[in-house]
Parts: structure tokens; sequence; C-alpha cells
């Protein structure tokens, strides 16, 4: 099995490529690739395969095993390496999801991709869209939640993926904000069905500074839905304007939420390495005995 490995602002992918579409992946092997002491190491795993209506699939899970809707990162990812690979030499792609359709516009430079730009689509705010329960068409913006012992100012919405959003008070030191334990309570929160991906936001001279809890990978150096849905969550709050970089660990973003309600992301793609998957491995892994 040949994979590489690419990061985008530091969130990290094992990219499978299989136009074929021959793989199937299992949560077993998704899990095993993802463990970043007994495996390759990413937060999540993305299988690049044929799609009908789109010029590829991607087929996105979290280093956790499950599958999920979308993810801004990785399709940025997806885009470098297709055109890289020389798997397509378009410079703009629509790249089937589970969250829809996504248009990507390639940046080149010297024959290479640097920056990718995505349609990442309209944001939802209903609950029902999220999910989020209560009234299926009422809004959760700038309400309260409680986790941590404490509540914070949050809002709530979908990028294709169910996002809550929480706003930091002037008094709190971004850097010292315990994400592990006030990220998970809210990702598991009663209020969010199907589990939310957690942002923890500062805003510094229009800048968005942010940490991210995902859901199913826990901490990551960056979240391009979540920087998606922060800078939506800003503008709507009259934080930002609605265009704005958003800052992680990882590096730079750039989100820009248009006039015809569309966000687009853009950022940079980078292929860390390529390789190939020991055979052993596998087969122990098959059978139930490789970490």
């Amino acid at each position: 099995m040949r994979i590489a490995k690419y990061h985008g602002t530091g969130n990290d992918f094992v990219m499978l490529e299989d136009l074929a579409d021959r793989v199937t992946p299992t949560p077993e092997l998704v899990r095993a690739l993802c463990d970043r002491r007994f495996g390759v190491g990413g937060d999540g795993l993305i299988r690049v395969a044929p799609a009908h209506g789109a010029d590829f699939f991607m087929d996105y899970w979290n280093a956790n095993g499950e599958v999920a809707e979308m993810c801004g990162n990785g399709i940025r990812c997806l885009g470098k390496l297709v055109h890289d690979e020389g798997l397509t030499a378009r410079e703009e792609l629509d790249v089937l999801t589970r969250a829809g359709v996504k248009h990507l516009v390639l940046e080149i430079g010297d024959g290479r991709v640097r920056r990718v730009t995505v349609d990442m689509g309209p944001p939802a705010f209903e609950r029902a869209a999220i999910p989020m329960t209560g009234d299926p068409q009422d809004r959760f913006l700038l309400g309260q939640i409680e986790a941590g012992d404490r509540a914070f100012t949050a809002s709530a919405l979908s990028m294709g993926n169910p996002h809550c959003v929480l706003f930091l008070e002037p008094s709190d030191d971004l850097a010292e904000m315990d994400v592990a334990w006030i990220g998970r309570a809210v990702e598991r929160s009663p209020l969010f069905p199907n589990r939310a991906n957690v942002e923890f936001i500062a805003v510094e001279d229009g800048r968005i500074r942010l940490r991210v809890w995902e859901r199913g990978s826990g901490e990551t150096m960056a979240c391009g839905t979540g920087a998606c849905a922060a800078l939506v969550a800003c503008a709507q709050a009259g934080l930002t304007s609605r265009r704005a970089e958003v800052e992680f660990p990882g590096g730079l973003l750039e989100v820009d939420w248009r006039e015809d309600d569309h966000v687009f992301l853009s950022g940079p793609a980078v292929c860390v390495f390529r390789a190939e998957v020991d055979e052993a491995w596998l087969a122990q892994l098959q059978a139930g005995v490789a970490r």
C-alpha cells in the first residue's frame, strides 16, 4: 500500500491514492495508520477516489476511525496531491465530499501547487442543519454554554460539519485554556447529537487567534472548517469584517465570507513524504495483533 503524508498549517493527513477504487478503509486501518507512535501519524486519513459528477471524491476519516463529512485543510492537500502527482493537469477542480461538491482553485508556482483556495459553500445556522437539539429552525448565536465549570458565550453553525465557537473573555489566556477538558465536554454535550468541533477564539486587531478541538481527532494544529466557522461567527457578532486572517498554532489561513454567502478558505498545502506500508505490518493488523 503506497501512502503519502501531507499537512495544511500543521493539520496532517495520511493520503491514500485509490483511483482504481480497490481499497476499503476500516476503522482499525485508519486508527493504526494515524497512530503517532505505532503508525504513520495524522489527524485523519484521506482516500483519493473516483467520483461521478466530479473530478475526485475525498473519502475522509478522522484519526479515531470515524468517517467525517468535510475537512478544509484536507481537501487542500488533496488538490496539491492530484496535481503534483500528475493525476490531473487542471488548475480548478470539483471534489465530491460527504458535505457536497467543493470547488478548488490551485495556485501554481514552479510547476507545483503552493496554495489552494476552496469554496466551502454557505454556512448553516439552523439547529436542524448543524444538528443541534431544540427548535429545528431556531439559531444558537451568542448564547450561553456551560463547560469546565464556567459559562461561555458561544455560537453554533455548520460548515458541512458541526461547530461550536467559544468566545473567550479579554481576561482569558488562549495559550492556557484547557482545550482538551473543555473541548471534550462541549463536543459530547447532549446539545449536539452528532457531536461537534469546538473553537476557542480571541480577536486581536482584526485577526482571529484560534485553538481547536476536533471531533474524532482531539486538539489539532489547525482546522479549515473551524477557521471558516470562527470567521463567520466573529463577523456575525460584529467582531471582525467578513474577511480576516485566522491564526492557528500551525500557521495562518485566510477566510473570506463573500456577499453571495459562500465562504472561501485559502492556505498552503505541503507534501512531507511518500512511502510504502510494510506488508508484514498490514498482515499483522488484519490478524488483529499489530498496534
